[in-house]
């Protein structure tokens, strides 16, 4: 049972990963061709190499410092930002219920052209924007830039990857459909609202085990779920509930898991930030709570950008501030944060003007190209460009996001999220929000469907919870 993909696939991948985490291009070469010389079919053999390439110790050479634990990540900050909390008031209600509308309205905007902007064009080093503005400029040159939700049919259709979600195109959107990027918002908040602060990563696990479909997850999630319920047993039957379970997350995350630095971790954390509006350090702790689960280094760093800067914006209304929040929160010593600041230079660059966004992305794909298109870092460049180029107004950041290529939704939603928590819900403008008329379908439990305001009143009872018990240390 390999999971997400067969296993040779899974190894394969590993290879990728183990490069990218600095690991001895010499051992790598060796190891390589060990695996060249495996059979398919021999899985016990090619489990035990997956496990080789996962113990090999990063090369002293690598030129960076990239910690897992949380002690050891908050040790490597640079600049950790500390806020005046805002009241939780009336106020504090609407920028959450903006944050909600506008991760809701961001990932719509995405989902349709996810598979675009997930599959490299030949010869465009991963520019697939460029397909995104195929897909729009062939039913209209005033499609570019995207001023609406994506029409379903194009001219240019059958030279792209298939259109998805059709719940969300222009032509049919009425409620915000089902969709991972929103199940664990909603997950979030259901872990919140019964541990409050003192939740652990086990509190995370029992609530996917309960919650989650296997086929609902992705990459490093189906990897991570499986490995729980490979080797732990959280059936009522066990006692699961009376003791913690003695998890071996290292195992948990490692394991066949080549998928620990992609976005998945980016878009489980926002639920976390809204229950810590203006504080960034909480935010980021409540992420790496859950995302350690199933992620590492850059994987981990990526959520805890996310969450730091979605905090930030409850308080600033300076982008420019909200991507410092958001940096503040990772090590400095990370692959990340140097490719951040080398994304927040290019902007710059370009005046941090809307108007010169196509140059921008360009850039992005020339800085980080050589990712999948659903890793951590490539994407984080995205919401981090999208943010700065917005000038804090809605429309512009989850445009940029999405027109911007690689994982659409996932960026549209993250990047909704910030601008919603900093405008509120009264500032969006109602051509986005009207017109999924306040209704979200996450096929959970209890929120299938359910009002995106009452999830909004959720978040503020959570906020006031939090604030009344100090958080635990993390575990």
């Amino acid at each position: 049972m390999p999971g997400w993909t067969n296993l040779r696939e899974l190894v394969r991948r590993e290879f990728e990963q183990s490069q990218q985490e600095g690991k001895s291009p010499a051992a790598l070469a060796a190891l390589q061709a060990e695996f060249a010389a495996l059979a398919p079919s021999d899985e016990a053999a090619l489990i035990t190499l997956q496990g080789k390439l996962v113990a090999l110790p990063v090369d002293p050479a690598f030129p960076f410092q990239e910690p897992d634990d949380l002690a050891g990540i908050q040790a490597l900050r640079k600049d950790s930002r500390v806020f005046v909390a805002p009241a939780a008031d009336e106020a504090l209600l609407d920028q959450l219920y903006g944050a909600w509308l506008g991760r809701a309205a961001g990932c719509a905007l995405g989902k349709p052209i996810e598979m675009i902007g997930l599959a490299p064009p030949a010869c465009t080093s991963q520019k697939t924007w460029r397909d995104i503005k195929r897909y729009l400029t062939a039913i209209s040159p005033d499609e570019w830039p995207l001023r609406d939700y994506v029409p379903a049919h194009s001219p240019a259709e059958p030279e792209l990857p298939r259109m998805i979600c059709p719940a969300s195109t222009r032509e049919k959107i009425a409620f915000m459909e089902s969709d991972d990027d929103i199940r664990y918002t909603v997950l979030g908040q259901m872990v919140m609202a019964e541990h409050g602060a003192a939740f652990t990563t086990e509190s995370v696990a029992s609530k996917w085990i309960g919650k989650l479909t296997y086929g609902s997850v992705c990459t490093a999630e189906t990897q991570a779920y499986r490995n729980l319920i490979a080797r732990y047993d959280f059936h009522e039957g066990n006692g699961w509930k009376f003791g913690p379970l003695p998890i071996d997350w290292h195992w948990v995350v490692t394991y066949l898991n080549p998928y620990r630095e992609w976005i998945g971790a980016q878009i489980r954390v926002d639920s976390y930030a809204y229950a810590a509006p203006g504080d960034p350090a909480l935010a980021a702790d409540f992420a790496w709570r859950d995302v350690r689960l199933s992620h590492v280094k850059n994987g981990l760093y990526g959520s805890m950008l996310c969450a730091a800067m979605i905090s930030a914006a409850f308080v600033t209304k300076d982008v420019r501030e909200i991507v410092a929040a958001g940096l503040g929160e990772i090590p400095a010593t990370s692959r990340l944060h140097a490719e951040m600041c080398a994304v927040v230079a290019l902007c710059e660059k370009h005046g941090n003007d809307f108007a010169n966004f196509e140059a921008v992305f360009d850039g992005i794909c020339d800085l980080l190209g050589h990712y999948s298109t659903t890793h951590t870092n490539n994407n984080a460049g995205v919401c981090v460009a999208a943010v700065l180029l917005s000038g804090g107004d809605y429309h512009k950041g989850i445009t940029a996001a999405v027109m911007a290529g690689f994982d659409t939704d996932c960026n549209g939603a993250t990047v909704g999220s910030i601008l919603g928590a900093m405008n509120g819900a009264r500032k969006l403008p109602e051509h986005w929000t009207g017109r999924l008329n306040d209704t979200l379908r996450s096929e959970l439990a209890d929120y299938h469907p359910i009002a995106i305001s009452e999830c909004a009143r959720r978040s503020f009872e959570i906020v006031k919870k939090v604030r009344a018990t100090p958080a635990a240390p993390a575990k």
